[in-house]
């Protein structure tokens, strides 16, 4: 059973993810998440203590972990079944949002740090990207890819999913998406034995 402050927490991370993907973490303020979330400004000072990076951060770890665990579940049924639910994911995401949103992951990867550090929310961005891709590598190697382009496949797939996600925003068409995604299966299907 969830703790009534598990929820609102959970929530509020949720919250952030959210307008992280619509807004970018630059111009999103704690002020701005807490409305969002439906929780109390002091709530989130509380469960985050470090205020925005920390907040930031988990918000982008919950965002990858979510589509991690789809991909994971989707990818039980070879490469090719992981890809196409990997593009029906971001395509439904774009659409539903009326190209509002994109990906929180993103985001905050393409902000500029403050000079000469790397802040956590940076760290945890490269981290959810390599477990993007380290899932689609599995996968390939499993279905008779070899390692390397494997490696390789998977790294192109998650580049281009988030480039084509920014420009179907930009565009305000899911057609760049869709032309992308009917190539990398055509790549995906010629490197596997299935």
């Amino acid at each position: 059973m969830v703790q009534p402050s598990q929820d609102v927490r959970g929530r509020i991370v949720a919250g952030a993810a959210d307008m992280i993907r619509r807004r970018g973490l630059n111009a999103t303020s704690v002020r701005t998440l807490a409305k969002h979330a439906d929780a109390p400004l002091g709530s989130t000072y509380h469960y985050f203590p470090e205020g925005k990076q920390q907040l930031a951060t988990e918000a982008v770890r919950f965002a990858g972990d979510l589509l991690s665990r789809t991909l994971r579940r989707e990818l039980a049924a070879g490469p090719a079944a992981g890809l196409r639910a990997f593009f029906a994911l971001w395509r439904e995401t774009v659409l539903d949002t009326d190209f509002r949103a994109g990906c929180p992951v993103l985001a905050v990867a393409i902000e500029e740090p403050p000079e000469g550090e790397t802040p956590a929310v940076l760290t945890a961005a490269a981290e959810v990207f390599s477990a993007w891709e380290a899932l689609l590598a599995d996968s390939l190697r499993e279905h008779g890819a070899d390692a390397h382009q494997a490696e390789q496949i998977a790294t192109l797939v998650v580049a281009a999913v988030e480039g084509t996600v920014a420009m179907c925003r930009a565009k305000r068409s899911i057609e760049p998406l869709d032309r992308t995604a009917e190539q990398l299966q055509a790549l995906v299907s010629s490197v596997i034995d299935d």
